[in-house]
């Protein structure tokens, strides 16, 4: 085997107030976020909604310290992975690429031709498939296979989920289990699964797995922590007048204490790390709603970030990918069991789904209802 590399993905975030503006232009300029009649309206849409969600986004970001966390944390989960790797016996340089901000999945790429690396293990680090996330970051690294011949010299594999990871459940089940074992009665509180949301039609139109990889990874967890607590499990972030996967957080978190349950063990199950949807929506936003509702206790389960066992889980999805058939971008752009990616041929023009400053994915909209919404609830889409 030659010089063997991992390429992290993940969405990426603003380190520091001063980015924010630049990373959702960055953002919206991509025709991936927002598809439009004409490339030319691109820049120009772009330039307008980072100017009038900076101020806002800036707000939420200074509530958890004035920046996203997630480069940080994302490049520490790589440098341990890659301790795990050469403990194993496979010495293996680890790279992280970003959808929308530093580094790049762009810089990602031109390191490793550098280093010359023989062969590529591509991780996503998100557990569960999803057209909006893994398969947003797999198009497009399949444009830039396709445009270098270098590149093309590079044997690869990439990895479109990993939910079913037993390392992975573990390391959930053992979060869970801790944080149980601190509430008041821990043999009864309600685990709470809130998960990031994605529009019903991503579903049912373009036949996102997504849904039915989230709920079984939520039944696989609670397997794996084999305690007699009730679970419920309900989707965070939506925006926009259309249909999103229910139930929904925030109402779900009133039903519960509506029925009486006076304790909550809230588990991000769809975040591998702590960000802005962890630290402010659910620490923050969810918490209040809670306790204005009557939940006296909101305990939340931490996303894995290094934690051991959830490092080690990674370490294994590797070598599981060295050790299987090749799996190339095309299998999953092209996917055999009837999922489509964007751009849909239904959809023509419209809106894909967004990062994780977002707060929330918007649904296919068209133009003009983007640009009356953005005068009409300033400040609503971004949090």
């Amino acid at each position: 085997m030659g010089r063997l590399g991992v390429l992290l993905l993940n969405l990426g975030g603003p380190d520091k107030l001063e980015d924010v503006r630049p990373f959702l232009y960055n953002l919206f300029s991509d025709p991936e976020i927002i598809r439009l009649p004409s490339p030319l309206l691109q820049a120009p849409l772009a330039w307008l909604i980072s100017s009038l969600r900076a101020k806002k986004s800036q707000e939420n970001y200074k509530k958890i310290g004035g920046g996203s966390p997630l480069r940080r944390i994302t490049e520490a989960q790589a440098q341990a992975l890659g301790t795990q790797l050469s403990q194993n016996g496979h010495d293996a340089q680890v790279y992280v690429g970003m959808r929308y901000w530093h580094p790049f999945t762009e810089e990602a790429i031109a390191q490793i031709k550098k280093d010359k690396i023989d062969e590529l293990v591509v991780l996503p680090l998100y557990p569960q498939f999803s057209i909006s996330t893994t398969g947003s970051s797999f198009r497009l690294l399949d444009r830039l296979w396709q445009a270098d011949p270098e590149l093309q010299k590079i044997k690869y594999t990439v990895v479109p989920s990993w939910y079913e990871n037993s390392g992975y459940l573990q390391s959930m089940a053992n979060l869970i289990a801790t944080k149980l074992d601190q509430v008041k009665d821990p043999s009864t509180a309600y685990i709470f699964f809130s998960a990031h949301g994605v529009p019903v039609s991503y579903i049912e139109e373009a036949g996102d797995p997504y849904q039915k990889e989230i709920e079984s990874c939520a039944s696989l967890i609670m397997q794996k922590l084999n305690r007699p607590n009730p679970y419920k499990l309900a989707y965070q972030s939506r925006v926009g007048p259309v249909e999103w996967l229910q139930p929904y957080t925030d109402l779900a978190i009133a039903e519960l204490a509506a029925q009486g349950v006076k304790e909550l063990v809230v588990v991000p199950i769809s975040f591998v790390s702590e960000h802005i949807e962890t630290l402010e929506e659910i620490d923050m936003e969810y918490r209040e709603i809670a306790e204005h509702a009557g939940i006296e206790t909101f305990a939340r389960v931490p996303a894995p970030d290094t934690d051991p066992t959830f490092i080690q889980a990674l370490a294994d999805v590797v070598l599981t990918a060295l050790g299987d058939r090749p799996i190339p971008f095309s299998a999953t752009i092209q996917p055999q069991k009837n999922t489509k990616l964007y751009p849909q041929e239904k959809w023509e023009w419209g809106m894909t789904p967004s990062a994780e400053v977002w707060n929330g994915r918007l649904a296919m909209l068209g133009f003009l209802i983007l640009l009356l919404e953005i005068w009409l609830e300033r400040g609503q889409i971004l949090q």
